[in-house]
């Protein structure tokens, strides 16, 4: 087993109470070497002059930047294959993948931001380069483990934000079909153009276009395999906001701070009422959100909301 993912959540805890304010980003860039672990182990809040606290790796696509003082709790994923577009290669996917599960079991997290660090794009979709030198069963297994890499992205227990500028084809789309909310610039273009290449968007883009803008758009966007602005993508319900171009960041932190400063173990179980629930019945669903609620009636948070209320100030929530 890894070590990633227990070094990810105590690092995290121990910065949390000693030193958040230093804490201002780490990356996670694939499996952490030996004298990297041991010396995160005996110095785990190294202060740097630039606020941060980087971890690193071997592969250098996928980085993770924990935001500090009154933005704790957000955090952002950060796609970084400039030479590619962020097109998704196997290095990139794992590197992603391992930071997905890092967050999974973090604790203070409360809401994720996916975004680019490169110009004028968020992801190309799947290398395609890369794709070529595969075998039929490599291919097989790339896509199966993209597939997973998404479903595992979907149902991460705490609320996720794509932060699109530039293009979000293929399997960069799928990705960001997999976040709750998805927040562009106005110059983006999104589409699926897997059907040009004699294949189907195969990491859940058939499934989860349809239920986010119905079933005659989809079918019309994959069928054809059209990329569109991102105005008609905010016509038909596939993004939230669309906003000036550049401005895609500071509209997911504004969001992203909202849903922060609300009861973290409410967020999560409002999550978990509506996704769960669309997959029932009404009378089941009607049920499921009754056990979500049930959950937080015996919780600190709930009362520190109904004494915040009372006394005219700001909850102070725990996730307790």
């Amino acid at each position: 087993m890894s070590p990633l993912p227990f070094m990810a959540r105590s690092l995290s805890n121990h910065c949390r109470r000693n030193c958040n304010p230093y804490l201002s980003h780490y990356s996670i860039l694939g499996n952490l070497s030996k004298q990297v672990e041991n010396k995160i182990n005996s110095h785990p809040c190294m202060k740097q002059s630039f606020r941060g606290l980087i971890l690193q790796s071997a592969a250098q696509s996928v980085k993770i930047e924990r935001l500090s003082d009154s933005d704790f709790g957000i955090i952002e994923v950060k796609l970084e294959r400039p030479e590619a577009k962020n097109a998704i290669g196997k290095d990139m996917l794992r590197g992603l993948r391992e930071s997905l599960e890092a967050i999974n079991v973090d604790s203070s997290a409360n809401v994720v931001m996916i975004s680019s660090s490169v110009p004028r794009v968020f992801c190309a979709g799947a290398d395609l380069k890369e794709r070529r030198t595969m075998s039929q069963s490599d291919t097989r297994a790339f896509v199966n483990s993209l597939r997973s890499t998404f479903t595992f992205l979907e149902g991460l227990s705490i609320p996720t934000i794509a932060v699109i500028e530039g293009a979000a084809l293929g399997g960069g789309l799928e990705m960001a079909l997999s976040c709750d909310l998805r927040i562009c610039g106005e110059a983006a273009v999104l589409g699926l153009p897997e059907t040009g290449l004699a294949i189907i968007p195969g990491a859940g883009g058939t499934q989860r276009l349809p239920r986010l803008v119905g079933t005659s758009a989809a079918k019309e966007l994959i069928f054809t395999g059209r990329k569109i602005d991102a105005r008609y993508a905010l016509s038909i319900g596939l993004v939230n906001h669309c906003v000036p171009s550049g401005e895609a960041h500071l509209k997911a932190l504004e969001v992203a701070r909202e849903i922060n400063e609300k009861g973290p173990l409410a967020i999560r179980m409002a999550k978990r009422s509506i996704d769960g629930g669309l997959e029932l019945d009404f009378p089941s669903a009607l049920k499921l959100e009754e056990d979500c609620y049930e959950q937080l009636l015996n919780t600190t948070d709930r009362l520190e909301g109904l004494a915040a209320f009372a006394e005219k100030r700001k909850p102070r929530y725990k996730g307790e």
